[in-house]
């Protein structure tokens, strides 16, 4: 669930101030490969998750200034972006470690796990468990938050207000880049201990899911996630378990979380209200 959560609050911040990025996927799968770098640079998986930050904060920045000041129709924006991750990633495993199917790194650069009576747990999780709650707080009980709902009801109220909306605009969107970094970047620093360019296998989908099933509230957005986690986990339970493996195909079983987001998403999408601004830029009269 931990990438799931981190990207989906971002993006419900994001869009709370009117600005939709459907490119998560192509963050998770550009952010996997620099956050190892970061690591391996650095010798530390730590870093790693930091580098991962940044570049998904330089990618939600850039599709911010595509949107706002070029108002580029924000849907085709982000497929572009998922559709250049495509090809950006291959490129980058050849021209970082000259192999372009798998790069398995140094165990040591994982993110250490912390032993808990329950099981061991990732600090990233308890982070983005912690984000929930944050970007609760900051959008219901903040001037900003408010400012930021604003400009994704009323944008042209918050320039007569005095307030820049492509600034907030910017923020919210390089917000939201950071956030899916750090979970693109956990995705083989802090669960899978590789790097592969099929790495993501959808879930910056899912986690627009998520976002859709919240109505973009945060902690909504959080139970999401553990809800789609639980489906991801329990397929692969399934794949494993002896005598049910040998009698139920592994695509099938595979197919499980996909088909929770495609039921769930069905369910509740009619029921959910957005900003009245969402997806338009807005231009000074």
């Amino acid at each position: 669930m931990t990438p799931l959560a981190l990207a989906a609050v971002g993006e419900c911040v994001n869009e709370k101030a009117g600005v939709v990025n459907i490119g998560l996927e192509g963050i998770f799968m550009i952010t996997s490969v620099t956050g190892v770098w970061t690591a391996e640079v650095f010798g530390n998986g730590a870093m790693g998750l930091l580098g991962g930050a940044l570049a998904g904060a330089v990618l939600g920045f850039a599709l911010g200034v595509i949107s706002v000041y070029g108002r580029a129709d924000q849907i085709i924006a982000g497929m572009g972006l998922n559709i250049f991750a495509l090809g950006f990633v291959p490129f980058l495993l050849i021209s970082l470690w000259a192999f372009p199917g798998i790069h398995i790194f140094p165990n040591e650069l994982m993110v250490p796990r912390w032993i808990t009576p329950f099981g061991q747990v990732s600090p990233v999780t308890v982070f983005a468990v912690l984000v929930a709650f944050l970007a609760h707080l900051l959008l219901h009980r903040t001037v900003l938050g408010f400012r930021i709902r604003a400009v994704g009801e009323r944008p042209e109220a918050v320039d007569v207000a005095g307030l820049r909306v492509d600034h907030l605009r910017l923020l919210t969107s390089t917000l939201g880049g950071a956030l899916a970094g750090i979970g693109g970047a956990f995705l083989p620093l802090g669960w899978f201990g590789a790097v592969v360019k099929e790495i993501s296998a959808g879930r910056g989908f899912i986690a627009l899911a998520c976002v859709v099933f919240a109505g973009l509230e945060p902690l909504l957005a959080l139970g999401a996630a553990m809800l789609f986690g639980f489906a991801d986990g329990f397929a692969s339970a399934v794949a494993v378990t002896p005598g049910v493996k040998e009698r139920i195909p592994f695509y099938f079983v595979s197919m499980i979380p996909y088909v929770t987001t495609l039921v769930v998403v069905a369910l509740v999408i009619g029921q959910r209200r957005f900003p009245r601004t969402i997806g338009r830029p807005y231009a000074r009269e």
